[in-house]
């Protein structure tokens, strides 16, 4: 049976048509849920039969590693690490709820199912860099450049195709 690994979109969209009893989600997620109505759907959803479970630290270390090589790493919180460790426990029968971009990334990444919530699904696997925005020169990460001191901005490296086993 197919379960659902659930954001923090998840409850504060509240537009999910998925039975409560197979979500799954991490206990990060409520420190997202800034409104009551986000509060409310999450409490009546582990009333529903939610379950709340850390991951795994060594999912959670592979997760950290795929980030790093995407370089997506700098806009994960660690929520997000979270729900793609629990998601890459469960890949084999779980799909993960998530409107978040960097996060579609990564799972595609690591050959998780993904489905979102109100936005559209990401149509392509991407490798960032930075670049400077006064010199040019491009870097794995940071902020600054260290030849010229100036800011660096996010710039798309290359573009992998999207894996066709993911779910609509």
């Amino acid at each position: 049976m197919t379960s659902y690994i659930a954001d923090s979109a998840v409850f504060i969209m509240g537009n999910c048509n998925v039975d409560s009893s197979l979500l799954i989600t991490v206990p990060s997620v409520v420190d997202e849920l800034k409104s009551r109505d986000a509060v409310l759907r999450f409490d009546l959803a582990k009333e529903g039969g939610l379950r709340v479970e850390w991951p795994e630290p060594e999912m959670v270390k592979e997760v950290r590693e795929k980030a790093e090589q995407t370089r997506d790493s700098e806009e994960l919180s660690k929520t997000d690490l979270e729900i793609l460790a629990k998601a890459l426990e469960h890949r084999e029968t779980a799909v993960l709820l998530t409107d978040d971009y960097a996060v579609q990334n990564v799972a595609v990444q690591l050959g998780i199912q993904v489905k979102p919530i109100a936005q559209k699904k990401i149509k392509d696997v991407l490798i960032w860099q930075k670049q400077c925005i006064g010199c040019k020169k491009t870097f794995e990460k940071g902020d600054e450049c260290p030849i010229c001191g100036s800011p660096l901005k996010k710039k798309r490296k290359k573009r992998l195709k999207s894996k066709s086993h993911q779910e609509s």
